[in-house]
């Protein structure tokens, strides 16, 4: 199906399907500053020939989705504090778009997965939404504690470093960026990368969006306690290599999940590289598998309003 808009209150969500609406729904939630592209097409296609209805999404102040751009972007003293104040909207108000695509979609419950800051809001989605919860998938993410999952200290000058406005520019930028945050067990996919970056440039650049993103996840408090009380299937999947969410962050998520699987993945770093895809799409499906699904879990045909 060809991109179309969920309106959920006053925001637009961009989103995409892949497969037969018949199917269990998995709604696949990507991370800070990254559009839906980052959920590779193939990837997504992989996951809807196992019998899954897939959905990706645009957060909020990213792609095709609403640009909050009348909302303050944090300082950098708020974001260095983790100050509350620097959130101009919360990880909850977007797990509440991740559900209202649902709603649109007429789905009652789906399989929630999440990468990098997706994944707090996959957890976000399972904590204040359980009825819609089938099961949970969070990817190279953290719990929210303050001593897991934190960069390496020779991430901030790369993170912290602003996107160029120029479009080629950007792009190589972007190459770069996602070079550096790779790990050592795959040679990263240069025109990959820059085909994503590129088409990510030309469908709705928004660095002031990505601050306000960064915001909420700075302002969002620890989840542990929160993860300890949920009753879904969970599996956590982290880079034995990632730099940017290091390693305790998985550990300390999956720690925090009764039950949950932690599926830790050598030579991955901050990324979805193609040759992780076989033990990520494996962890993702046996996840779904282990859930009791609802003879309500499926989905209506959707309700599309196609995006320009």
């Amino acid at each position: 199906m060809a991109e179309a808009i969920a309106k959920v209150g006053d925001i637009d969500i961009c989103y995409e399907t892949f497969g037969d609406p018949a199917d269990p729904a998995m709604l696949l939630i990507m991370g800070l500053g990254t559009q839906m592209l980052a959920w590779h097409e193939d990837f997504c296609e992989q996951l809807a020939a196992r019998g899954y209805f897939v959905i990706r999404h645009d957060n909020r102040d990213i792609g095709r989705s609403t640009h909050l751009d009348d909302l303050p972007v944090p300082s950098l003293k708020q974001l260095a504090l983790r100050s509350k104040t620097a959130a101009a909207y919360t990880l909850s108000d977007m797990a509440r778009d991740s559900v209202g695509v649902l709603d649109h979609l007429g789905i009652e419950q789906a399989h929630i997965v999440g990468a990098s800051m997706g994944g707090m809001i996959a957890q976000r989605v399972a904590i204040e939404h359980p009825e819609r919860t089938l099961s949970l998938v969070s990817i190279m993410s953290n719990s929210g504690d303050f001593w897991h999952g934190q960069p390496a200290l020779t991430m901030y000058a790369v993170l912290l470093r602003p996107a160029p406005k120029d479009r080629e520019k950007y792009i190589e930028h972007g190459v770069n960026l996602f070079s550096k945050l790779g790990g050592s067990g795959w040679e990263p996919d240069i025109e990959d990368l820059r085909d994503i970056a590129s088409r990510g440039y030309d469908r709705g650049h928004n660095p002031r969006g990505s601050s306000r993103q960064l915001g909420a996840i700075v302002a969002d408090p620890d989840r542990a306690p929160e993860l300890r009380k949920l009753k879904v299937p969970a599996t956590v999947i982290h880079g034995a290599e990632d730099r940017l969410v290091r390693p305790s962050g998985g550990r300390a998520t999956a720690k925090a999940i009764p039950g949950a699987t932690l599926v830790q993945i050598n030579g991955m770093g901050h990324g979805l590289p193609r040759g992780a895809w076989p033990q990520i799409i494996g962890a993702i499906t046996q996840t779904a598998e282990r859930a009791t699904v609802s003879p309500a879990a499926g989905s209506a045909p959707p309700q599309a309003t196609a995006a320009g």
